[in-house]
Protein backbone atom coordinates (compact mmCIF):
# COMPACT_ATOMS: atom_id res chain seq x y z
CA UNK A 1 0.00 0.00 0.00
CA UNK A 2 1.66 3.60 -0.87
CA UNK A 3 0.47 6.45 0.44
CA UNK A 4 1.11 9.39 -2.45
CA UNK A 5 -0.08 12.66 -3.47
CA UNK A 6 -0.39 12.57 -7.20
CA UNK A 7 -1.96 15.82 -9.09
CA UNK A 8 -3.79 13.51 -12.02
CA UNK A 9 -4.42 16.97 -13.63
CA UNK A 10 -0.71 16.85 -14.73
CA UNK A 11 0.71 13.66 -13.18
CA UNK A 12 3.19 15.99 -10.74
CA UNK A 13 3.80 13.84 -6.82
CA UNK A 14 2.76 16.37 -4.39
CA UNK A 15 3.66 14.34 -1.09
CA UNK A 16 4.56 11.06 -0.41
CA UNK A 17 3.82 9.01 3.32
CA UNK A 18 5.36 6.20 4.96
CA UNK A 19 2.94 3.98 6.65
CA UNK A 20 2.75 2.89 10.04
CA UNK A 21 4.94 0.13 11.32
CA UNK A 22 2.98 -2.59 13.86
CA UNK A 23 4.42 -0.60 16.64
CA UNK A 24 2.73 2.77 15.59
CA UNK A 25 -0.79 0.86 14.92
CA UNK A 26 -0.76 -0.97 17.94
CA UNK A 27 -0.30 2.42 19.69
CA UNK A 28 -3.19 3.99 17.96
CA UNK A 29 -5.31 1.03 18.50
CA UNK A 30 -4.47 1.55 22.37
CA UNK A 31 -5.25 5.53 22.55
CA UNK A 32 -8.30 4.85 20.69
CA UNK A 33 -9.60 2.31 23.59
CA UNK A 34 -8.43 4.21 26.32
CA UNK A 35 -9.98 7.53 24.89
CA UNK A 36 -13.47 5.03 24.50
CA UNK A 37 -13.57 4.68 28.03
CA UNK A 38 -14.05 8.67 28.56
CA UNK A 39 -15.95 9.56 25.64
CA UNK A 40 -18.33 6.95 26.17
CA UNK A 41 -19.13 8.88 29.38
CA UNK A 42 -19.12 12.31 28.23
CA UNK A 43 -22.90 13.93 27.90
CA UNK A 44 -24.47 14.59 24.33
CA UNK A 45 -24.12 18.01 24.92
CA UNK A 46 -19.82 18.09 25.48
CA UNK A 47 -19.68 15.93 22.07
CA UNK A 48 -22.24 18.06 20.37
CA UNK A 49 -19.87 20.90 21.25
CA UNK A 50 -17.02 19.54 19.97
CA UNK A 51 -18.84 18.30 16.53
CA UNK A 52 -20.32 21.87 15.84
CA UNK A 53 -17.04 23.17 16.53
CA UNK A 54 -15.61 20.91 13.62
CA UNK A 55 -17.99 22.23 11.42
CA UNK A 56 -17.50 25.35 12.42
CA UNK A 57 -14.13 25.02 11.13
CA UNK A 58 -14.75 23.31 7.89
CA UNK A 59 -16.97 26.62 6.45
CA UNK A 60 -14.54 28.85 8.02
CA UNK A 61 -11.80 27.14 6.17
CA UNK A 62 -13.56 26.09 3.18
CA UNK A 63 -10.71 26.62 1.01
CA UNK A 64 -8.21 25.24 2.69
CA UNK A 65 -9.83 22.02 2.86
CA UNK A 66 -11.34 21.94 -0.76
CA UNK A 67 -7.75 22.73 -2.19
CA UNK A 68 -6.32 19.20 -1.53
CA UNK A 69 -9.27 17.51 -2.83
CA UNK A 70 -8.62 19.00 -6.15
CA UNK A 71 -4.68 18.47 -6.12
CA UNK A 72 -5.18 15.14 -4.85
CA UNK A 73 -7.87 13.66 -6.99
CA UNK A 74 -9.43 16.23 -9.85
CA UNK A 75 -12.36 17.47 -8.24
CA UNK A 76 -13.28 20.59 -10.07
CA UNK A 77 -12.75 23.19 -7.47
CA UNK A 78 -16.63 24.28 -7.17
CA UNK A 79 -17.62 20.98 -6.48
CA UNK A 80 -14.57 20.14 -3.90
CA UNK A 81 -15.68 23.98 -1.87
CA UNK A 82 -19.32 22.00 -2.44
CA UNK A 83 -17.90 18.87 -0.82
CA UNK A 84 -16.39 20.64 2.24
CA UNK A 85 -19.74 22.45 2.93
CA UNK A 86 -22.13 19.13 2.73
CA UNK A 87 -19.62 17.61 5.11
CA UNK A 88 -20.04 20.46 7.13
CA UNK A 89 -24.15 20.33 7.08
CA UNK A 90 -23.44 16.32 8.39
CA UNK A 91 -21.60 17.33 11.46
CA UNK A 92 -24.15 19.66 12.76
CA UNK A 93 -27.34 17.43 11.84
CA UNK A 94 -25.72 14.98 14.42
CA UNK A 95 -24.48 17.54 16.56
CA UNK A 96 -28.17 18.78 16.97
CA UNK A 97 -29.88 15.59 16.72
CA UNK A 98 -28.17 12.84 18.01
CA UNK A 99 -30.09 13.14 21.57
CA UNK A 100 -33.00 12.87 20.39
CA UNK A 101 -32.32 10.18 17.78
CA UNK A 102 -30.75 7.88 20.39
CA UNK A 103 -33.25 8.98 23.42
CA UNK A 104 -34.70 5.75 25.36
CA UNK A 105 -37.68 4.49 23.57
CA UNK A 106 -40.57 3.54 25.92
CA UNK A 107 -42.37 -0.20 25.21
CA UNK A 108 -45.49 -0.88 26.11
CA UNK A 109 -45.83 -4.35 27.82
CA UNK A 110 -48.48 -6.24 29.58
CA UNK A 111 -47.34 -5.61 32.42
CA UNK A 112 -44.58 -3.67 34.13
CA UNK A 113 -42.61 -1.45 32.57
CA UNK A 114 -39.65 -1.75 29.75
CA UNK A 115 -37.68 0.64 27.43
CA UNK A 116 -34.86 0.42 24.84
CA UNK A 117 -31.69 2.20 25.72
CA UNK A 118 -28.93 2.93 22.95
CA UNK A 119 -24.94 2.45 24.35
CA UNK A 120 -22.21 2.97 22.16
CA UNK A 121 -20.37 -0.10 21.39
CA UNK A 122 -16.43 1.16 21.18
CA UNK A 123 -13.73 1.21 18.44
CA UNK A 124 -15.16 1.20 15.07
CA UNK A 125 -13.00 1.17 12.27
CA UNK A 126 -13.45 2.43 8.68
CA UNK A 127 -12.00 1.57 5.23
CA UNK A 128 -12.95 4.76 3.07
CA UNK A 129 -12.93 5.59 -0.79
CA UNK A 130 -11.25 8.56 -2.51
CA UNK A 131 -14.57 9.82 -4.12
CA UNK A 132 -15.85 11.95 -1.38
CA UNK A 133 -12.65 12.72 0.47
CA UNK A 134 -14.04 14.03 3.25
CA UNK A 135 -17.97 13.30 2.89
CA UNK A 136 -17.06 9.66 3.37
CA UNK A 137 -15.51 10.22 6.05
CA UNK A 138 -18.22 12.82 8.44
CA UNK A 139 -20.76 10.53 7.38
CA UNK A 140 -18.83 7.70 9.17
CA UNK A 141 -17.42 9.51 11.81
CA UNK A 142 -20.22 12.42 13.14
CA UNK A 143 -23.35 9.92 13.90
CA UNK A 144 -20.39 7.58 15.53
CA UNK A 145 -19.13 9.88 17.70
CA UNK A 146 -22.20 11.63 19.08
CA UNK A 147 -23.09 7.77 19.43
CA UNK A 148 -20.48 7.76 22.28
CA UNK A 149 -18.07 5.29 20.01
CA UNK A 150 -14.54 6.28 18.91
CA UNK A 151 -13.80 5.72 15.57
CA UNK A 152 -10.54 4.50 13.42
CA UNK A 153 -9.75 5.42 9.65
CA UNK A 154 -7.83 3.79 6.51
CA UNK A 155 -8.71 6.19 3.77
CA UNK A 156 -7.27 5.63 0.39
CA UNK A 157 -3.76 5.79 -0.46
CA UNK A 158 -4.13 8.54 -3.11
CA UNK A 159 -6.04 11.05 -0.72
CA UNK A 160 -3.55 10.83 2.26
CA UNK A 161 -3.58 14.94 2.56
CA UNK A 162 -6.77 15.01 3.21
CA UNK A 163 -7.04 12.56 5.57
CA UNK A 164 -4.92 14.23 7.68
CA UNK A 165 -6.48 17.13 7.45
CA UNK A 166 -9.49 15.32 8.11
CA UNK A 167 -7.69 13.89 11.51
CA UNK A 168 -6.00 17.29 12.24
CA UNK A 169 -9.91 18.92 12.59
CA UNK A 170 -11.12 16.91 15.26
CA UNK A 171 -8.01 18.01 17.05
CA UNK A 172 -8.66 21.66 16.17
CA UNK A 173 -11.99 21.18 17.23
CA UNK A 174 -11.21 20.37 20.93
CA UNK A 175 -11.59 16.35 20.36
CA UNK A 176 -9.44 14.13 22.63
CA UNK A 177 -6.77 12.55 21.33
CA UNK A 178 -7.84 9.06 20.11
CA UNK A 179 -11.08 9.80 19.04
CA UNK A 180 -10.51 10.53 15.60
CA UNK A 181 -7.70 8.57 14.37
CA UNK A 182 -6.51 8.47 10.46
CA UNK A 183 -4.38 5.29 9.79
CA UNK A 184 -1.89 4.93 7.19
CA UNK A 185 -1.60 1.02 7.16
CA UNK A 186 -1.27 -1.47 4.41
CA UNK A 187 -3.78 -4.27 3.00
CA UNK A 188 -2.57 -6.42 5.59
CA UNK A 189 -2.85 -4.20 8.24
CA UNK A 190 -6.36 -4.08 7.62
CA UNK A 191 -6.80 -7.75 8.64
CA UNK A 192 -5.03 -6.68 11.79
CA UNK A 193 -7.33 -4.42 12.90
CA UNK A 194 -10.27 -6.12 12.32
CA UNK A 195 -9.31 -9.18 14.05
CA UNK A 196 -8.13 -6.75 17.20
CA UNK A 197 -11.13 -7.37 20.03
CA UNK A 198 -10.41 -4.07 20.88
CA UNK A 199 -12.15 -3.28 17.32
CA UNK A 200 -16.33 -3.65 17.65
CA UNK A 201 -17.61 -3.14 14.40
CA UNK A 202 -16.63 -2.20 11.00
CA UNK A 203 -18.08 -0.09 8.11
CA UNK A 204 -16.36 0.03 4.48
CA UNK A 205 -17.35 2.27 1.34
CA UNK A 206 -15.46 0.24 -1.84
CA UNK A 207 -15.95 -1.85 -4.82
CA UNK A 208 -17.60 -5.60 -4.49
CA UNK A 209 -14.63 -7.28 -4.30
CA UNK A 210 -13.14 -5.45 -1.19
CA UNK A 211 -16.75 -5.94 0.34
CA UNK A 212 -16.52 -9.19 -0.03
CA UNK A 213 -13.24 -9.28 1.83
CA UNK A 214 -14.36 -7.57 4.56
CA UNK A 215 -17.27 -8.37 5.38
CA UNK A 216 -16.04 -11.91 5.32
CA UNK A 217 -13.22 -10.77 8.32
CA UNK A 218 -15.77 -9.19 10.35
CA UNK A 219 -18.27 -11.62 10.05
CA UNK A 220 -15.21 -14.50 11.24
CA UNK A 221 -14.81 -12.26 13.72
CA UNK A 222 -18.20 -11.83 14.86
CA UNK A 223 -18.48 -8.21 14.38
CA UNK A 224 -21.24 -5.81 13.16
CA UNK A 225 -20.13 -4.42 9.55
CA UNK A 226 -22.32 -2.29 7.22
CA UNK A 227 -21.03 -2.49 3.34
CA UNK A 228 -21.51 0.09 0.80
CA UNK A 229 -20.57 -1.36 -2.63
CA UNK A 230 -21.30 0.88 -5.38
CA UNK A 231 -23.54 1.27 -8.11
CA UNK A 232 -25.66 1.14 -11.10
CA UNK A 233 -28.33 3.65 -11.06
CA UNK A 234 -31.06 3.78 -13.61
CA UNK A 235 -31.88 7.20 -15.16
CA UNK A 236 -35.68 6.16 -16.28
CA UNK A 237 -36.92 9.07 -18.61
CA UNK A 238 -40.80 8.52 -19.21
CA UNK A 239 -42.82 9.97 -22.44
CA UNK A 240 -43.96 12.51 -20.43
CA UNK A 241 -41.03 14.26 -19.26
CA UNK A 242 -39.52 18.05 -19.19
CA UNK A 243 -37.19 17.11 -22.04
CA UNK A 244 -34.95 20.28 -21.37
CA UNK A 245 -34.43 19.88 -17.48
CA UNK A 246 -34.23 16.61 -17.53
CA UNK A 247 -31.33 16.74 -19.84
CA UNK A 248 -29.25 18.90 -17.78
CA UNK A 249 -29.68 16.87 -14.79
CA UNK A 250 -28.91 14.01 -17.05
CA UNK A 251 -25.35 15.59 -17.36
CA UNK A 252 -25.14 16.50 -14.05
CA UNK A 253 -26.11 13.47 -12.74
CA UNK A 254 -23.51 11.28 -14.79
CA UNK A 255 -20.68 14.35 -14.78
CA UNK A 256 -20.77 15.03 -11.46
CA UNK A 257 -17.33 14.40 -10.05
CA UNK A 258 -16.70 12.95 -13.40
CA UNK A 259 -19.04 10.19 -13.15
CA UNK A 260 -16.71 8.70 -10.29
CA UNK A 261 -19.70 8.56 -7.59
CA UNK A 262 -21.60 5.31 -6.45
CA UNK A 263 -24.49 6.93 -6.81
CA UNK A 264 -24.13 8.58 -10.66
CA UNK A 265 -26.53 8.10 -12.91
CA UNK A 266 -25.01 5.23 -14.85
CA UNK A 267 -27.53 3.79 -17.16
CA UNK A 268 -29.86 5.98 -19.06
CA UNK A 269 -33.53 4.28 -19.49
CA UNK A 270 -35.72 6.33 -22.27
CA UNK A 271 -38.64 5.30 -23.70
CA UNK A 272 -38.53 5.42 -27.69
CA UNK A 273 -41.09 7.81 -28.10
CA UNK A 274 -38.80 10.34 -27.14
CA UNK A 275 -35.39 8.64 -27.26
CA UNK A 276 -34.12 10.41 -30.48
CA UNK A 277 -34.40 14.09 -28.86
CA UNK A 278 -33.06 12.90 -26.07
CA UNK A 279 -29.62 11.42 -26.89
CA UNK A 280 -29.31 14.56 -29.02
CA UNK A 281 -29.28 16.90 -26.79
CA UNK A 282 -27.44 14.57 -24.00
CA UNK A 283 -24.66 14.14 -26.23
CA UNK A 284 -24.44 17.94 -27.21
CA UNK A 285 -23.95 18.79 -24.08
CA UNK A 286 -21.56 16.42 -22.66
CA UNK A 287 -19.48 17.24 -26.13
CA UNK A 288 -19.57 20.89 -24.81
CA UNK A 289 -17.80 20.33 -21.69
CA UNK A 290 -14.42 22.00 -21.41
CA UNK A 291 -11.61 20.22 -20.32
CA UNK A 292 -8.91 22.32 -18.04
CA UNK A 293 -7.03 22.52 -14.63
CA UNK A 294 -9.89 21.84 -12.18
CA UNK A 295 -8.16 24.21 -10.30
CA UNK A 296 -9.91 26.78 -12.33
CA UNK A 297 -13.44 27.41 -12.15
CA UNK A 298 -13.83 27.91 -15.81
CA UNK A 299 -13.06 24.45 -16.17
CA UNK A 300 -15.59 21.98 -16.59
CA UNK A 301 -14.56 18.23 -17.55
CA UNK A 302 -11.78 17.26 -15.07
CA UNK A 303 -9.48 14.73 -14.96
CA UNK A 304 -10.50 10.97 -13.31
CA UNK A 305 -8.66 10.74 -9.72
CA UNK A 306 -5.64 8.56 -11.12
CA UNK A 307 -3.86 6.91 -14.06
CA UNK A 308 -4.77 3.56 -12.96
CA UNK A 309 -8.61 4.60 -12.33
CA UNK A 310 -8.50 6.01 -16.22
CA UNK A 311 -6.64 3.04 -17.43
CA UNK A 312 -9.60 0.75 -16.23
CA UNK A 313 -12.45 3.00 -17.47
CA UNK A 314 -10.37 2.86 -20.86
CA UNK A 315 -10.43 -0.75 -20.67
CA UNK A 316 -13.85 -1.30 -20.13
CA UNK A 317 -15.07 0.83 -22.91
CA UNK A 318 -13.20 -1.25 -24.96
CA UNK A 319 -14.33 -4.51 -23.94
CA UNK A 320 -18.15 -3.05 -24.45
CA UNK A 321 -17.24 -2.33 -27.54
CA UNK A 322 -15.80 -5.75 -28.49
CA UNK A 323 -18.77 -7.69 -27.57
CA UNK A 324 -21.20 -5.42 -29.59
CA UNK A 325 -21.51 -2.03 -28.20
CA UNK A 326 -21.67 0.86 -30.21
CA UNK A 327 -19.73 4.09 -29.27
CA UNK A 328 -21.92 7.01 -29.86
CA UNK A 329 -19.24 9.68 -28.63
CA UNK A 330 -15.97 9.47 -26.90
CA UNK A 331 -14.64 6.59 -25.66
CA UNK A 332 -10.83 7.69 -24.83
CA UNK A 333 -8.59 9.72 -23.50
CA UNK A 334 -8.08 13.29 -24.28
CA UNK A 335 -4.73 14.21 -25.93
CA UNK A 336 -3.41 16.23 -23.36
CA UNK A 337 -1.43 15.63 -20.19
CA UNK A 338 -3.02 14.16 -17.15
CA UNK A 339 -5.86 11.39 -16.69
CA UNK A 340 -8.38 12.63 -19.14
CA UNK A 341 -11.35 10.64 -20.79
CA UNK A 342 -13.74 11.87 -23.56
CA UNK A 343 -17.37 11.59 -22.03
CA UNK A 344 -18.98 8.42 -23.96
CA UNK A 345 -22.06 7.09 -24.78
CA UNK A 346 -22.48 3.17 -25.23
CA UNK A 347 -25.59 1.91 -27.02
CA UNK A 348 -26.56 -1.65 -28.09
CA UNK A 349 -25.40 -3.50 -24.84
CA UNK A 350 -26.88 -6.75 -25.00
CA UNK A 351 -27.15 -8.63 -21.72
CA UNK A 352 -24.22 -11.08 -22.33
CA UNK A 353 -22.03 -7.96 -23.21
CA UNK A 354 -19.91 -7.76 -19.87
CA UNK A 355 -21.07 -3.83 -19.33
CA UNK A 356 -24.89 -4.45 -18.88
CA UNK A 357 -23.55 -5.79 -14.95
CA UNK A 358 -20.35 -3.97 -15.16
CA UNK A 359 -20.67 -0.89 -12.77
CA UNK A 360 -18.45 2.08 -15.37
CA UNK A 361 -16.93 4.72 -12.70
CA UNK A 362 -16.23 7.69 -14.22
CA UNK A 363 -17.65 9.83 -17.44
CA UNK A 364 -19.48 6.87 -19.34
CA UNK A 365 -22.59 6.94 -19.68
CA UNK A 366 -25.01 3.28 -21.02
CA UNK A 367 -28.10 4.20 -23.27
CA UNK A 368 -31.23 2.02 -23.45
CA UNK A 369 -34.07 2.48 -25.51
CA UNK A 370 -37.40 0.66 -24.22
CA UNK A 371 -40.80 0.52 -25.36
CA UNK A 372 -42.81 1.77 -22.37
CA UNK A 373 -42.78 2.20 -18.38
CA UNK A 374 -43.08 -1.86 -17.44
CA UNK A 375 -39.85 -2.37 -19.75
CA UNK A 376 -37.92 0.59 -18.16
CA UNK A 377 -38.83 -1.16 -14.63
CA UNK A 378 -38.00 -4.72 -15.62
CA UNK A 379 -34.50 -3.20 -17.67
CA UNK A 380 -34.05 -0.92 -13.86
CA UNK A 381 -34.15 -4.34 -12.19
CA UNK A 382 -32.15 -6.51 -14.02
CA UNK A 383 -28.89 -5.20 -12.21
CA UNK A 384 -26.57 -7.06 -9.52
CA UNK A 385 -26.81 -4.05 -8.25
CA UNK A 386 -29.01 -1.89 -5.79
CA UNK A 387 -28.24 1.44 -4.88
CA UNK A 388 -30.49 4.49 -5.89
CA UNK A 389 -32.23 5.23 -9.15
CA UNK A 390 -34.35 8.35 -10.12
CA UNK A 391 -37.32 8.69 -12.57
CA UNK A 392 -38.60 11.84 -14.47
CA UNK A 393 -41.88 12.54 -15.76
CA UNK A 394 -44.40 15.25 -15.15
CA UNK A 395 -46.82 12.80 -13.28
CA UNK A 396 -45.72 12.99 -10.17
CA UNK A 397 -48.33 10.22 -8.70
CA UNK A 398 -46.85 7.85 -11.64
CA UNK A 399 -43.42 8.61 -10.54
CA UNK A 400 -44.00 7.43 -7.42
CA UNK A 401 -45.75 4.19 -8.47
CA UNK A 402 -42.60 3.54 -10.73
CA UNK A 403 -39.87 4.09 -7.91
CA UNK A 404 -42.16 1.86 -5.60
CA UNK A 405 -41.51 -0.81 -8.10
CA UNK A 406 -37.42 -0.48 -8.40
CA UNK A 407 -35.44 -2.52 -6.70
CA UNK A 408 -32.98 -0.21 -4.50
CA UNK A 409 -32.25 1.19 -1.64
CA UNK A 410 -32.82 4.99 -2.72
CA UNK A 411 -35.23 6.40 -5.43
CA UNK A 412 -35.53 9.75 -6.44
CA UNK A 413 -38.17 11.68 -8.63
CA UNK A 414 -37.17 14.19 -11.08
CA UNK A 415 -33.66 14.80 -9.60
CA UNK A 416 -30.97 12.50 -9.69
CA UNK A 417 -29.57 10.44 -6.89
CA UNK A 418 -28.23 12.20 -4.36
CA UNK A 419 -27.63 13.06 -0.77
CA UNK A 420 -27.84 15.17 2.26
CA UNK A 421 -28.02 14.65 6.20
CA UNK A 422 -31.12 14.02 6.50
CA UNK A 423 -31.94 11.78 3.82
CA UNK A 424 -30.68 7.68 4.57
CA UNK A 425 -28.05 6.05 2.27
CA UNK A 426 -27.54 2.55 1.66
CA UNK A 427 -28.46 0.09 -0.59
CA UNK A 428 -29.52 -3.56 -1.46
CA UNK A 429 -28.45 -6.34 -3.42
CA UNK A 430 -24.07 -5.80 -4.28
CA UNK A 431 -24.51 -2.27 -3.55
CA UNK A 432 -24.14 -4.02 0.31
CA UNK A 433 -26.14 -3.38 3.28
CA UNK A 434 -27.14 -1.30 5.95
CA UNK A 435 -27.24 3.06 6.52
CA UNK A 436 -25.88 5.98 6.75
CA UNK A 437 -27.02 9.68 7.33
CA UNK A 438 -30.01 9.82 9.02
CA UNK A 439 -31.85 8.90 11.83
CA UNK A 440 -30.82 5.01 10.65
CA UNK A 441 -27.39 6.36 10.37
CA UNK A 442 -26.62 6.23 13.77
CA UNK A 443 -28.04 3.35 14.95
CA UNK A 444 -26.36 1.25 12.84
CA UNK A 445 -23.22 0.37 15.88
CA UNK A 446 -25.06 1.23 18.93
CA UNK A 447 -26.28 -1.59 21.70
CA UNK A 448 -30.07 -1.68 21.71
CA UNK A 449 -30.45 -2.50 25.10
CA UNK A 450 -33.76 -3.51 26.53
CA UNK A 451 -34.61 -2.72 30.62
CA UNK A 452 -37.77 -4.57 32.16
CA UNK A 453 -39.05 -3.48 35.26
CA UNK A 454 -41.83 -6.31 36.52
CA UNK A 455 -43.41 -6.93 39.83
CA UNK A 456 -41.30 -9.22 41.87
CA UNK A 457 -44.69 -11.56 43.03
CA UNK A 458 -45.82 -11.30 39.53
CA UNK A 459 -45.65 -14.63 37.18
CA UNK A 460 -43.21 -14.96 33.89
Amino acid sequence: MSYQSVNPYDGAILKTFEEFDDERLEMAIEHAQACFETWRHTSFYERAAIVARAAALMRARVYEFARPITLEMGKLIAQARGEVELSADILDYYARNAESFLAPRVLQPLTGEAQVESSPLGVLFGVQPWNFPYYQLARFAAPNLMAGNVVMVKHAGCVPQCAIAFEQLWLDAGAPAGAYTNLLISYDQVNQVIDDPRIKGVALTGSVDAGRVVAARAGMNLKKSTMELGGSDAFIVLEDADLERTVKWAVWGKMNNMGQCCVAAKRFIVVEEIAGHFMHRFQTALEALRPGDPMDPMTTLGPLSTESALVKLLAQVEQAVAHGAKLVTGGGRLDRPGAFMQPTILTHIRPDNPAFRDEFFGPVALFFTVKNEDEAVALANDSDFGLGGSIFTRDIARGKRVASRIDTGMMFVNQPTWTTPELPFGGVKNSGYGHELSEMGIQEFVNKKLVRVADINAPV
